[in-house]
């Protein structure tokens, strides 16, 4: 599990496609220290596994074809910045919300607007996830654990304090750019629950 609190800005270092899925290297000296072969990072919001550990930080995963169609990875090139988090700690402390890596699909920056301290960027939402965002609720964009400030029926907006502009991709994403976005799952599992009818447990075996 993940926490949206995006640890540092990694870069994309080599892509090789291998035909059903890609290999990617990537630089991360933060995310790497202490790592190992099968450890889980988050790169741009998508839990990824740990392959192979290099010198200079850098570490290699394999991405599905599942994934590539899914989120934005597949755009990724070699000198791309990258958002990078460790997954949270047993005891360690949930500074954004429930994060799970698992991307629920992409969306476009529309457009962003600066104020004096900060700005508020405006994100394409596609049908499918509109109805789990919600305006004050959580959602992940690339990574980043982030507070919806207003949800349309195909958009949502978002506002970028300057340290999530300096220290993560968000603040270098122009119109026309593709993020990964996970909804709050929590409204998953409510809509998953509600789509039953209550049953009746039965009672303990004595």
């Amino acid at each position: 599990m993940f926490t949206g609190i995006v640890e540092e800005l990694g870069e994309v270092t080599a892509v090789e496609n291998l035909g059903d899925s890609s290999r990617f290297r990537l630089r991360g000296p933060a995310v790497t220290e202490g790592a190992k072969h099968g450890d889980s990072i988050a790169v741009n919001g998508v839990c990824l596994t740990v392959v192979d550990l290099e010198d200079g930080g850098e570490f290699t995963a394999d991405v599905m074809a599942e994934t590539l169609d899914r989120s934005s990875l597949g755009a990724l090139v070699p000198g791309a910045r990258v958002n990078l988090e460790r997954p949270m700690a047993v005891g360690g402390r949930l500074g954004g919300h429930i994060v799970q890596g698992h991307v629920d699909g992409t969306g476009t920056v529309v457009d962003r607007k600066a104020s004096e301290h900060w700005e508020i960027v405006k994100v394409s939402l596609p049908a499918g996830l509109a109805r789990y965002v919600v305006e004050k609720g959580s959602i992940t964009v690339d990574g980043v654990s982030l507070t919806v400030v207003d949800a349309g029926p195909d958009y949502f907006t978002i506002s970028l304090i300057p340290t999530t502009l300096a220290l993560t991709t968000l603040g270098i994403k122009q119109p026309g750019d593709p993020v990964n976005l996970e909804v709050d799952v929590i409204a998953k599992y409510v809509e998953r629950l509600l789509a039953f009818p209550a049953q009746d447990a039965e009672g303990p075996v004595r």
